[in-house]
């Protein structure tokens, strides 16, 4: 038996859905800046590629606002409860019809390996890809701030790089177990109208 609960609220899907857009953004045009192939042109994805990571930083500042004025940031609070079971269940579990090891609720809404992966995405990559792609973009002034004597470009777009496909697969991973609700397209479902079904 399942029961409907309202989960994610208007901003939360909204801060979603904005979020993924501007990611996969950032991931077509950067990839297309290393040279990988070719899709916009490189002078076009270069200014997508600026005026998306400026976009994400702005609607990162109202997120983190929104997430410290309602309390929402506590479920991000990461927890080694239940970790050893979640990693079970998505390895092997869901393939046997296993019970899912956590209950979603409105107060927890991200099972104990989501909020390692948040954690993760929040302290590492996050970091890694924003330094690095700050002083890629602002190259012309490393002599001002006194970097150039001892910063290379060469490191600055390895750790971009890496930043990038560190993140590329976490978006694999995030969009494979947005598959493993009680059906394929619930955990999507419940992105888009805010409403989960939970057993």
């Amino acid at each position: 038996m399942t029961e409907r609960i309202y989960v994610f609220k208007r901003f939360e899907r909204f801060w979603h859905w904005s979020q993924a857009l501007l990611i996969i953004t950032l991931m077509l045009t950067g990839f297309e800046i290393h040279g990988t192939y070719r899709l916009f042109g490189f002078e076009s994805a270069v200014n997508t590629h600026t005026i998306a990571a400026w976009s994400l930083v702005t609607l990162w500042v109202f997120a983190i606002f929104w997430h410290f004025t309602t309390g929402e940031w506590k479920q991000y609070i990461p927890t080694f409860d239940k970790v050893g079971a979640m990693f079970r269940y998505y390895l092997t579990g869901i393939f046997t019809h296993a019970p899912h090891p956590f209950r979603q609720t409105t107060l927890r809404k991200h099972n104990p390996l989501q909020r390692l992966a948040y954690l993760g995405f929040w302290l590492v990559m996050s970091p890694l890809i924003w330094f690095s792609g700050w002083f890629y973009l602002f190259y012309d002034s490393w002599a001002d701030w006194g970097v150039d004597a001892w910063l290379s470009l060469e490191w600055v777009a390895f750790f971009h790089t890496l930043g990038a496909f560190m993140i590329l697969i976490f978006f694999i991973a995030h969009v494979y177990l947005a598959t493993a609700g009680h059906t394929p397209t619930s955990h999507i479902k419940a992105m888009i109208t805010g409403w989960e079904e939970v057993e």
